[in-house]
């Protein structure tokens, strides 16, 4: 029997929205858009792409820490990006300097709007929890 292991950030939208942030069946990790919510959920940073992409980072850690796994087993991520040839190369340094060496398969796309006002960037995951960490 499978086992189903969700995960959220207690913020407001998890429930107005009815999702969580991520969900573990077997191996394998789905994680919800992470964007730039603070503690209390609010969006911040709008506009801000550095910031914003920041703040997704310390989002998307939270959600791996709870689940024991690192970077390293990352297997794909999605970005979605508002302007992205304005933001292409601040994506690309971005993942790097996140992923390091690591590389996971990645699709990038160009998108005219997402769910806040000023937001510029929300990024998805798939972890396989048993690649090595």
């Amino acid at each position: 029997m499978t086992t189903i292991d969700v995960f959220n950030h207690n913020v407001p939208a998890e429930d107005d929205f009815g999702y969580s942030q991520a969900i573990k069946s077997g191996d394998l990790i789905h994680v919800s858009g992470q964007l730039s919510l603070d503690e209390a959920g609010d969006f911040r940073h709008a506009d801000d792409f550095a910031a914003q992409l920041k703040q997704t980072y310390v989002n998307m850690d939270k959600v791996l820490d709870h689940y024991g796994v690192t970077r390293n087993q990352v297997v794909s991520q999605t970005l979605y990006v508002v302007n992205l040839l304005t933001y292409a190369s601040a994506v690309a340094e971005g993942n790097r300097a996140y992923f390091g060496d690591h590389r996971p398969a990645s699709t990038v796309l160009g998108v005219t709007e997402l769910t806040f006002p000023g937001q510029v960037i929300e990024i998805s995951l798939v972890v396989d929890t048993k690649l090595p960490a």
